[in-house]
């Protein structure tokens, strides 16, 4: 594609194999609809509020990196906040005219300060509905998947029965209560896979499943995706969309849940696909 001057540097996209970092231009945007992409928004470039609807209306599981201006710049640090608050980045990095490739793999890669905030946090941004005490069951949920193995003890350190814990997700057309745990041992899993070179075994092993052909069962059943993939492919947020897609597909999402934001998941078409993108809001609204 041909990228002008002015916009070369406002938006990027960065996935597999992660050797370049592929710049678009907002007449001719191309974004991913598979896992494992990132959308990088450089707001030092010369215009950088072009990158403003491109970042805030990306696909839900493409996370976001910011590139903060130098500081010469005179975009305001209130201007720079808004900013954050309205895309919700993944991350926020110092000034680079063109960040390393190998940096931003690193950055991509991270474990979340808490996977329990960052889901929650991504549920509400993608818009599914959660309510204060449906959020919290699934934050506590996600927090316990690291030592929780089972629907019964989950239950019991909610302080709530099974039926009751079911019911709570049932009726906000959620997925039920083991699959929200099954999907927080996959993104811990996911997580270790990418931030290591411990096999697969070491891995399952330290989250408490007997080996990793179960770990690896259970991710193809629940995603329809592999170890090597969730490895080679990296990020989370990834992960937690093609879930909730195919719990749609399988109709234990409501329908309207799915209607937030359109997904990277598109089961009939992999690949790159051209989005349409609306005009660049007035720079006194960022």
């Amino acid at each position: 594609m041909t990228v002008t001057d002015k916009r070369r540097e406002a938006v990027f996209l960065f996935g597999p194999p992660y050797r370049h970092l592929q710049a678009v231009d907002r007449a001719d945007p191309v974004l991913p609809r598979e896992g494992g992409w990132a959308m990088l928004w450089n707001l030092g470039g010369e215009e950088w509020h072009h990158g403003h609807p491109v970042a805030t209306e990306r696909l839900a599981g493409i996370p976001l990196v910011i590139i903060l201006p130098s500081g010469n710049d005179e975009l305001s640090v209130l201007r720079i906040l808004r900013v954050i608050e309205q895309t919700r980045p993944q991350a926020v990095i110092p000034y680079h005219r063109v960040p390393g490739p190998g940096e931003i793999a690193s950055v991509i890669r991270r474990p979340p300060t808490s996977l329990a905030s960052g889901v929650t946090e991504y549920l509400e941004w993608r818009g599914v509905p959660l309510d204060p005490v449906t959020r919290k069951v699934i934050r506590r949920t996600v927090e316990l998947s690291d030592r929780v193995r089972t629907i019964a003890a989950l239950a019991k350190s909610l302080y709530m029965s099974r039926r009751a814990l079911g019911r709570r997700l049932l009726n906000q057309g959620l997925p039920v209560p083991s699959h929200w745990l099954q999907v927080s041992r996959i993104l811990r899993a996911t997580i270790r896979l990418q931030n290591s070179e411990s096999s697969l075994f070491r891995v399952a092993s330290s989250l408490g499943y007997p080996d990793g052909f179960s770990l690896s069962n259970q991710m193809s059943r629940l995603l329809g995706i592999r170890p090597l993939e969730a490895r080679e492919k990296l990020g989370w947020e990834w992960i937690l969309e093609t879930w909730l897609a195919r719990e749609a597909q399988r109709g234990t999402i409501a329908a309207d849940i799915m209607r937030g934001r359109p997904s990277i998941v598109d089961f009939g078409s992999p690949g790159l696909r051209e989005t349409k993108l609306s005009e660049p809001p007035a720079s006194a609204s960022l």
